[in-house]
Order: C-alpha cells, then sequence, then structure tokens
C-alpha cells in the first residue's frame, strides 16, 4: 500500500499533534465534499435527457485520489447527506427537487454511485496508480465505469414504458461519456503534477 497524497502533505508537516491531523484529514473531506456541491451549480441541461452535464464526477475522482479511500468515500456520504438534508447542494434544475426526494427522480444512480466510485478511485490510488499518468487515467475510468452503471441501472426504473436498458443508455451514457472522457484525460494529469510538487517541497 502507497500514502495517499492528503498522508504525504500531512507526514510533511511540521507537527505531530495527533489532534491537528485529524482536523487536517476533516478539513480535507469537507473541502472535497464542498467542491462536489460547487461543481454541481455548473451544469449545463440537456433537452433530451433528465441528467445534466456537470463537473461532479471529476471533481468526486481526483478528491478521492487525493484522500484515499476511506475518506473519499466519506467526502461523497457527506454530500448526499448534505443534500438530503435539504441544503441546496445538487445540480440547478426546473424539475428535479432539492432534498431526498433527487435520490429517488431520474439522477439518484449516479449521486448514489459517488460514494462507491470515490471507493474504487480512491483505492487504486493507494496502490500507486495515481502516481503517473497512465494509471491515474485507469484509476479514474473504473471510477467513472462506477458512477455510469449505477446512473444508467437507475435510469431503467424511469423509461417508462419500455424501461429498457437501451433507452437507458440512450439518455444517461451515450450523451456524457465522450465529454466526459475528455474531462477524466484532463483531470488525471492533475495527481502525478500535485505529486511532483509534494516532491519538489519534501
Amino acid at each position: 500500500m502507497h500514502p495517499t497524497l492528503l498522508a504525504a502533505i500531512s507526514r510533511a508537516s511540521t507537527s505531530d499533534s495527533r489532534l491537528l491531523r485529524i482536523a487536517e484529514r476533516a478539513g480535507a473531506v469537507a473541502f472535497v465534499t464542498a467542491l462536489t456541491a460547487t461543481a454541481a451549480q455548473v451544469s449545463a441541461p440537456l433537452p433530451f435527457t433528465p441528467v445534466p452535464l456537470t463537473f461532479q464526477p471529476m471533481v468526486v475522482l481526483v478528491g478521492s485520489a487525493v484522500l484515499g479511500a476511506r475518506l473519499g468515500m466519506l467526502s461523497q456520504l457527506l454530500y448526499l447527506a448534505v443534500g438530503i438534508a435539504g441544503l441546496p447542494v445538487f445540480a440547478a434544475s426546473p424539475v428535479l427537487p432539492q432534498g431526498a426526494a433527487r435520490l429517488l427522480g431520474p439522477t439518484g444512480g449516479y449521486l448514489m454511485a459517488y460514494p462507491i466510485a470515490a471507493l474504487v478511485t480512491g483505492a487504486l490510488a493507494e496502490r500507486g496508480f495515481d502516481r503517473r499518468y497512465v494509471t491515474a487515467v485507469v484509476a479514474m475510468t473504473c471510477g467513472l465505469a462506477v458512477v455510469f452503471a449505477g446512473g444508467v441501472l437507475w435510469l431503467t426504473g424511469f423509461t417508462v414504458p419500455t424501461r429498457s436498458i437501451r433507452t437507458a443508455l440512450a439518455v444517461g451514457f451515450y450523451p456524457f461519456i465522450v465529454a466526459d472522457f475528455v474531462k477524466l484525460l484532463v483531470a488525471a494529469g492533475v495527481m502525478p503534477s500535485l505529486w511532483w510538487l509534494v516532491g519538489r517541497h519534501s
């Protein structure tokens, strides 16, 4: 197992206080949660699907690579908890409500897949996948696959009257995969760059 980027930064800190380390981790989790909520506000609704185009998946993937599996998953569980509590952290929509009802709507599968995607990507980062660009792409592709799998499978329950996987793919996968994969290729370059910076200042 390899240390996460957060662990490496924390280890470079001059303080040995356990309380301070816990505070650093809590702050990092809260920061990724806030970034996820912020990314949700940068969304583009598409006329042929109830699923908006957002930057959330990339924040989930990069954030979990920085935090690792457990803290990355925690950041997304916290995001969902804040949303369920009624704070306007989900993507703005003229038809989809904020609050717990959003998880029961057509985008609920994507949202509920975020913690699992964070767990997968973070686990691969803990195995050193985030140190090099190619393996970072692999780790983030695995996480993105989890997000799409959750979203598409959930959408099969909203494609009335057919409830077909073909329709779910048409509204929840095909319109997004190219743009999201391009964003992933850019996001994957963040982790090796951050490791390089940490190495220079360690």
